[in-house]
């Protein structure tokens, strides 16, 4: 239903050019909205979902052109939980939808997120518990001659290379200009932001990275925290005095554990009013590909 699509794109001020993701609640809704469903994307799709996996297909001519921002390709993918499964399921269609949060801003993890960000610019919420992953779907381009990874995500790289071997990967990472269709969301190169300005270095880099950021940002009380991946790390860093606060993702740095509360943390970050986030990055590995890449596009550039 284009017109409620359209309510989709009000609600968070989202751009034409940024398309959403097609949600199905069986395999066999894949050919209600892709024209071809390549043998590759079969094996992941057999193997994989339902799961944190958006698959990228040849869209079928019923697909509303506001959907897919104009492009003969649409994102589909089959999420895990039960009730955004009955949901689907409840429609008697297919689902487009995007993370429930204001463009560009930080994604939610919690219903309570979704009310303090969106409010009243929804009609109601749906509280199916805290995110299990809590970074988004991993998203790969099947249309081509091979698979080609767009987004890293929920779903390791190295687990879908055990089912279809080498996947691409672009050179600096898929990364569309503001302005230009994407093939999937997340592609901005600045998105999932807070209002604090954030500021990137290398895993375990701080402070010594400190001398190419400013001290402190002007926004806000000019207060400043670390985010860093384990307890060990945080306790090394309040050590230095440098911080007004050090958050950790993981106090045992546990990968998936680190996933979860990243968005959660940025949140908590923003709520606690900082005006500068110095975050380190986590080891470029199974779920640490997609906190990293979420760290970037968050971060001043």
């Amino acid at each position: 239903n284009a017109e409620a699509v359209a309510r989709v794109f009000e609600a968070k001020a989202r751009p034409a050019f940024d398309p959403l993701i097609v949600h199905i609640a069986s395999l066999a809704d894949v050919g209600r909205v892709a024209a071809e469903f390549p043998p590759n994307a079969r094996r992941l799709a057999e193997a994989l979902w339902p799961g944190p996996l958006t698959m990228i297909l040849p869209k079928r001519a019923e697909v509303p052109d506001i959907v897919t921002s104009g492009l003969p390709s649409v994102a589909v993918r089959f999420p895990v939980h039960p009730v955004a499964r009955k949901i689907i399921e409840y429609s008697g269609t297919v689902i487009a939808a995007p993370s429930a949060n204001p463009f560009g801003y930080i994604s939610p993890t919690t219903a309570r997120h979704v009310a303090e960000t969106l409010g009243d610019r929804v009609d109601f919420i749906v509280d199916g518990g805290p995110c299990a992953v809590g970074v988004e779907s991993t998203v790969l381009d099947m249309t081509g001659a091979r698979p080609t990874l767009l987004r890293p995500g929920g779903m390791p790289l190295e687990r879908i290379r055990e089912i279809v071997g080498e996947v691409a990967i672009p050179r600096g990472g898929a990364v569309a200009e503001a302005g230009e269709a994407a093939a999937s969301p997340g592609q901005l190169k600045s998105h999932y932001a807070p209002r604090a300005r954030l500021y990137l270095c290398g895993y375990r880099a701080l402070p010594e990275a400190m001398g190419g950021f400013p001290r402190r940002a002007k926004e806000g009380r000019g207060r400043s925290a670390a985010l860093v991946l384990d307890a060990a790390r945080a306790e090394a860093l309040r050590a230095t005095g440098l911080f007004d606060a050090v958050f950790t993702l993981s106090p045992a740095g546990d990968m998936r554990e680190a996933a979860s509360r990243l968005f959660a943390a940025l949140h908590e970050l923003d709520a606690e009013g900082f005006g500068a986030i110095y975050a380190e990055r986590v080891p470029e590995e199974g779920l640490g590909r997609a906190i990293n890449d979420r760290l970037y596009r968050a971060s001043m550039k």
